[in-house]
């Protein structure tokens, strides 16, 4: 039934809705500047463990936490309502009665918690991708989006660009054939190359930093200059490594393109020297796909810090492969997406002149989601679809710590046959306070 209907979180179309944006680090601040851009958009609070984060040295290139992004919101908005601030977006979500709906941009290791914390109070969600560190989270969460109804979207950007949308349109066209084959490959490496594991010296902790609350569900160490900010990432308590930023990115075409179900058989392998505590620095793997209503099977293989697939001999000597893409092999020829404006069929007279629209219309990722609230249609990366992508990113990563190793997937049971070791990475321990 229609959220208007059970009277759960319904928004009349001429009201504002009211944000609180919880993790106000580099991605933060550009989702705050998205939602910026839309009129019927109140950001109410934000909640960050930082106060400030110097972002200069790194791709953001800015500065966040709650200050500076607070600053940046009121002079885009000058005579806007105060904007709260919160060290601890529990007492937020406790505190702001108004609040309709939350944003979370936070490390990966606390996606899960606040997204579930947040639609168990009633708000609309929004999270950055992946939906969570693991693959129990991700059920979790899937679970409690069901229970709560409320309106929910996965920070998968590129889902809601023209240029995605187009092959996905092509591959539910049939255009190549029946796709057996299928390779993504990413440049994407570990931000520190010199670590060969957990440091064992401590930096001076950051000024406005609550450092216990930044590491949330994970067991307490002294802080160290490589674990934040942006960093983080590098290391497998917090972050997923390439495959884990990425996955959600770059098997989207495929997974919605195609209609994959969950794999059967998985198998990545780190590239270059593994830790168990640290992000490899590249990878190359694939995962196994049952064939659905009558198409042949399907193998997805995955490349990241530099790895790319070999050229198939379909493929002109003058057509270059992009640092970061994706390469379909069908029946009758070759599809390759590479982004902005490239898409590209081989042999050339297989292409198209024109693709019939089948994907509902798309007013951008963040409108999409503020749309829902207001009772319009769900956002096509909801928190079902976006669970679902995400198991399926994270039964890589599950590999990849397992140090290569094959996993032969029972989805229904969720677990990898013959594989115990894997039960912990599955469904990770939390410290006490922060069960789910």
């Amino acid at each position: 039934m229609p959220r208007h209907v059970l009277g759960r979180g319904y928004i009349a179309p001429s009201d504002k809705v009211n944000v609180g944006v919880v993790g106000v680090g580099g991605r933060g601040r550009k989702n705050i500047i998205e939602l910026l851009k839309e009129d019927d958009v109140q950001i109410s609070a934000l909640a960050d463990p930082a106060e400030y984060w110097d972002l200069a040295n790194f791709y953001y290139k800015s500065k966040a936490g709650r200050g500076p992004v607070r600053e940046m919101i009121e002079k885009e908005r000058p005579g806007a309502p105060q904007i709260s601030e919160y060290e601890d977006f529990e007492k937020m979500l406790a505190e702001e009665n108004d609040l309709d709906a939350i944003l979370c941009a936070t490390p990966d290791h606390t996606h899960a918690y606040v997204s579930i914390k947040a639609m168990q109070a009633g708000k609309h969600v929004y999270c950055e991708k992946p939906l969570t560190h693991n693959i129990w989270e991700a059920r979790r969460v899937r679970e409690v989006a069901r229970e709560s109804g409320v309106a929910t979207q996965m920070g998968n950007q590129r889902h809601s660009t023209a240029d995605l949308r187009g092959a996905v349109e092509h591959l539910k066209a049939d255009v190549i054939g029946d796709i057996q084959q299928i390779h993504a490959w990413v440049p994407a490496t570990r931000w520190n190359n010199y670590l060969e594991g957990v440091p064992e010296e401590t930096s001076a902790l950051p000024q406005g930093l609550n450092w216990d609350l930044w590491l949330g569900p994970r067991a307490h160490r002294p802080f160290h200059e490589t674990y934040a900010p942006v960093t983080w990432r590098d290391y497998w308590d917090f972050g997923l490594g390439a495959l884990g930023d990425f996955g959600c990115h770059d098997m989207d075409t495929a997974t919605w393109g195609l209609d994959l179900p969950l794999p059967t058989k998985i198998q990545v392998k780190p590239a270059g020297k593994n830790s168990e505590s640290l992000t490899p620095y590249g990878e190359i793997g694939y995962y196994e796909f049952p064939g659905k209503g009558g198409k042949p099977d399907v193998m997805l293989n995955w490349y990241s810090g530099g790895l790319q697939p070999r050229r198939p001999a379909l493929l002109p000597t003058s057509e270059k492969l992009t640092s970061r893409g994706e390469m379909y092999i069908g029946s009758k020829g070759i599809m390759l997406f590479g982004g902005k404006d490239y898409v590209r069929i081989f042999p050339e007279e297989l292409r198209p002149t024109d693709v019939a629209a089948t994907l509902p219309v798309t007013n951008g990722h963040h409108r999409d989601w503020i749309d829902a609230i207001k009772g319009g249609p769900q956002a096509s990366s909801h928190f079902e679809y976006g669970a679902h992508l995400t198991e399926i990113t994270l039964l890589g990563v599950l590999s990849l710590r397992l140090g290569g190793a094959m996993i032969h997937w029972d989805a229904e049971n969720m677990k990898a046959i013959g594989l115990p070791e894997a039960d912990r990475l599955i469904q990770e321990t939390v410290r006490e306070g922060w069960e789910m």
